[in-house]
């Protein structure tokens, strides 16, 4: 039988020598019974080697938090940057306002420097303060442009820097590009004329 005793009739000596065999091979086995009941099950991969279970554990979370990390910063850039600093200052004068006393008097210099800086239709003095930041913009030091005879077309509208001397010294492409966008035009806008002659 499975058990390891004999099956069918079986005399009474006979089926204590076996139950003494069987309870002598349990005592035998009691010790490996107890070993593996407290020993840790042993992880491999596929070539053998014992894994390391809790350094993969590690690095995993290492490896999520530093996407969590990475995806946060794209986040944070696919909103712009400008325009998280702005909502960042907008929160900033909010906070600042509510602060504020709701009753405004005659002395807050905040209330004044914002009722300055409007702009209002019919103002005498707006033309005046208008002419003097353009002054003031004008007097920052501005990057020098080239101011001689127009310079040659190129298909990238760039101007020329302003140390240029006015000499053309290119091998003619965008002058012969030009001609043949021009050239080009001229015959489809005859073409047209020709197949609408009749009508």
């Amino acid at each position: 039988m499975s058990s390891g005793v004999k099956a069918g009739l079986v005399s009474a000596d006979v089926l204590r020598r076996e139950q003494q065999e069987l309870k002598r091979h349990e005592r035998n086995n009691k010790h490996l019974e107890e070993e593996s009941r407290h020993s840790e099950t042993v992880f491999r991969d596929k070539s053998g080697r014992k894994r390391d279970l809790a350094q993969e554990r590690l690095e995993q979370q290492q490896k999520a938090e530093a996407k969590s990390e990475r995806d946060e910063q794209y986040a944070k850039w696919g909103k712009g940057l400008a325009q998280g600093r702005q909502q960042q200052q907008n929160v900033e004068d909010a906070i600042r306002e509510m602060q504020k006393p709701l009753a405004r008097y005659i002395d807050d210099q905040d209330l004044d420097r914002m009722l300055r800086e409007q702009e209002r239709e019919g103002d005498p003095m707006a033309e005046f303060i208008k002419k003097r930041k353009a002054k003031e913009n004008k007097e920052k030091k501005e990057k020098p442009r080239y101011n001689g005879p127009a310079p040659p077309l190129n298909r990238f509208n760039i101007w020329p820097g302003y140390r240029w001397d006015g000499v053309d010294r290119s091998n003619g492409f965008e002058q012969q590009r030009f001609a043949r966008i021009a050239n080009k035009k001229a015959v489809q806008e005859l073409a047209y004329k020709w197949s609408v002659e009749d009508m």
